[in-house]
């Protein structure tokens, strides 16, 4: 499977949205270079005060374009970075991965997958409503699916540019689902 990046995106500071940017540089074992949430430690401000020892699984979060494509067939208007995302990519199955997939983006840098994206309740203060479209129930299994996209680290750092390609590999089986990180 191979897809591309349309988007890259950081901010230094605590904020909802990030906004695009023409490169970012990825960091081995850390992030995004001056993203707020880079780090060998969880980042994220809510699980900082309760597990703040913690190893940071969330280092690089990607989603999906086609996400922005479904929610505006539903009347929402949201563009790259404005989820929060690092990297907007396009076709890649991100919600299909397994667990420990590597991702190839551009020449040189390489991600690994840890797991699914739980979206929080300021969702719908950037558009109200919004939370309810971005997870689904599976009405077999009664299990909630997230669909904002995937969280990720930094196994090989490099500079990654919108139009990079992006290069797929899953792990041999047997393949663990993505889980919330």
């Amino acid at each position: 499977m191979t897809g591309q990046v349309a988007a890259v995106s950081r901010n230094e500071v605590y904020s909802f949205s990030k906004p695009n940017r023409d490169s970012i540089t990825l960091l081995t074992g850390l992030g995004v270079e001056g993203d707020v949430h880079a780090g060998e430690t969880i980042r994220h401000q809510f699980r900082m005060t309760y597990e703040p020892d913690l190893p940071n699984l969330r280092q690089v979060h990607l989603m999906h374009e086609e996400l922005f494509d479904e929610l505006a067939l539903k009347g929402f208007k949201v563009s790259a970075g404005q989820l929060g995302e690092n990297i907007t990519t396009r076709g890649v199955d991100l919600l299909g991965l397994p667990t420990g997939t590597l991702l190839q983006l551009g020449e040189r840098a390489v991600l690994e997958v840890t797991g699914l994206r739980n979206p929080c309740s300021k969702i719908n203060d950037f558009h109200k409503g919004l939370l309810g479209e971005v997870f689904t129930m599976d009405s077999v299994s009664g299990e909630f699916t997230f669909k904002c996209g995937v969280m990720a680290v930094v196994r090989r750092g490099g500079i990654v540019h919108p139009y990079d390609s992006i290069q797929v590999e899953t792990p041999p089986p047997p393949h663990r689902s993505l889980e919330r990180v």
